[in-house]
């Protein structure tokens, strides 16, 4: 080991693509863009709002839309228990684009209920959805408060979530 800095390769990687993606937001319209989404996904509160407005607009399936808003909400308040235990700090090395709600890093709870809401709400159907999740996650980075594995943990339990949920979120019929 030749270089001064007493850390495994994996750290180096997260540090390297999160420079490199953040550097994307020296663009004004990526900044701009990665701004809009972090604000929207702040407590979930994009994801809640299309879970409602689904199952006010789809009313023979207002049920499932009800319980997978609820699966997403219950990602984010998962999310935000294990930031509590494993207490990661954000980044430092680079300099955020927008304040955050809290300080730790790991997992990314606006990937978590971006992921859960993109399982949960394309299998009803909006399809919308998965691309804007997939934005979402990619702003967390562009705006540069959390590494790359935050959103891919946050993804994973997001996405574990609402697929657990499946089966109730459907009432028993499972579409997966």
């Amino acid at each position: 080991m030749d270089h001064h800095d007493h850390h495994d390769d994996r750290p180096d990687l997260d540090h390297r693509i999160l420079t490199a993606l953040h550097a994307r937001g020296a663009a004004p319209g990526v900044a701009a863009a990665a701004r809009v989404l972090s604000l929207a996904g702040e407590h979930g509160a994009l994801w809640l709002a299309a879970g409602l407005a689904g199952a006010a607009v789809d009313r023979e399936r207002r049920g499932a839309w009800l319980r997978g808003t609820a699966l997403t909400a219950g990602a984010h308040l998962a999310s935000m228990g294990v930031k509590r235990l494993v207490r990661r700090p954000r980044p430092g090395h680079v300099e955020p684009l927008v304040r955050t709600a809290g300080r730790h890093s790991f997992p990314s709870s606006h990937a978590t209920s971006a992921a859960a809401a993109a399982v949960a709400f394309g299998a009803l159907g909006a399809h919308v959805v998965p691309p804007l999740a997939a934005a979402m996650c990619l702003s967390r980075l562009v705006v540069g408060v959390h590494y790359p594995s935050d959103v891919a943990a946050g993804a994973a339990l997001g996405a574990m979530t609402a697929r657990l949920g499946a089966r109730w979120m459907t009432g028993g019929r499972d579409h997966g």
